[in-house]
């Protein structure tokens, strides 16, 4: 199978999954339930590239079910995670209403379709190009395999983590807990879910891509760099944090703690 087949096998699986959520967001009158694919759209995407590549005798074996594994083992979590909150919010997310213009019953489907499920169908098979073409190549550098393999179990662990923390967090009763989180990962990084999520896929870029070769590392750098730049400068760290500053206190963790590269807080915690 040529890395052009596994990339289009990425993006039909991506698709199939935004379109069944579309649907799903139609009958809810949410948009905020494609947060919960998110994650479900990057593990079909690995799952059908690796499935394609066992069938044609494609890339080197035991890598290509690495990388399965890894995306769906982070796909799951992250779907599973979101979908639990979800369920205890029904309404919808004010960063899509902010983005679409409004609700979604105000703006219509086809609206929302454009700016959220379709970009986001497009860009999974983007991201995942890692992926797409780690199952399908032979490993170059297997040792570069297993650097990846660390630098995304440190990711899931930030990301893991720091969700927990914030659920417990939020678990207490507001009278009883500090105006701000600033304990934990929470007291090195405003973000450590955003930051743990970045280290995945630099870790899968390295596994899958660079693990390939130069020209595959330099070929699909894009989809770690791209997701990056999401997470800490457009929907991400950057966007949560136009609201976030306004809650009393938060202020003050901002100036002591970094926004998203870990590193130890400045002067004491407020908690």
């Amino acid at each position: 199978m040529s890395v052009v087949v596994s990339i289009v096998l990425s993006l039909a699986a991506a698709s199939v999954v935004m379109a069944v959520t579309a649907l799903v967001a139609r009958r809810q009158g949410r948009v905020a339930v494609v947060d919960v694919a998110w994650g479900v759209a990057f593990a079909g995407a690995a799952l059908a590239c690796g499935a394609g590549a066992v069938l044609t005798d494609a890339g080197t074996p035991w890598r290509s079910w690495l990388l399965v594994a890894l995306v769906a083992l982070w796909g799951g979590r992250l779907a599973w995670h979101i979908g639990r909150r979800a369920a205890q919010h029904r309404g919808e997310d004010p960063r899509y209403e902010k983005l679409l213009g409004g609700s979604l019953a105000e703006v219509g489907m086809g609206r929302a379709a454009r700016k959220v499920f379709a970009l986001q169908g497009a860009i999974v098979p983007v991201i995942a190009l890692p992926v797409s073409v780690g199952v399908v190549l032979s490993v170059r550098w297997w040792p570069v395999v297993l650097v990846g393999a660390v630098v995304w179990a440190v990711g899931l662990f930030f990301e893991a983590v720091g969700d927990a923390q914030l659920a417990a967090y939020r678990s207490r009763p507001r009278d009883q807990r500090p105006p701000v989180l600033d304990t934990g990962l929470w007291a090195w990084t405003r973000h450590p879910n955003y930051f743990g999520d970045a280290c995945v896929w630099w870790g899968l870029w390295l596994a899958g891509g660079l693990a390939s070769g130069w020209v595959a590392g330099l070929a699909t750098v894009v989809a770690p760099l791209a997701m990056t730049w999401f997470l800490s400068e457009a929907t991400g760290a950057k966007l949560i944090e136009q609201t976030m500053m306004q809650r009393p206190g938060y202020a003050s963790y901002a100036a002591r703690t970094s926004r998203f590269l870990p590193r130890p807080p400045r002067g004491r915690h407020v908690s």
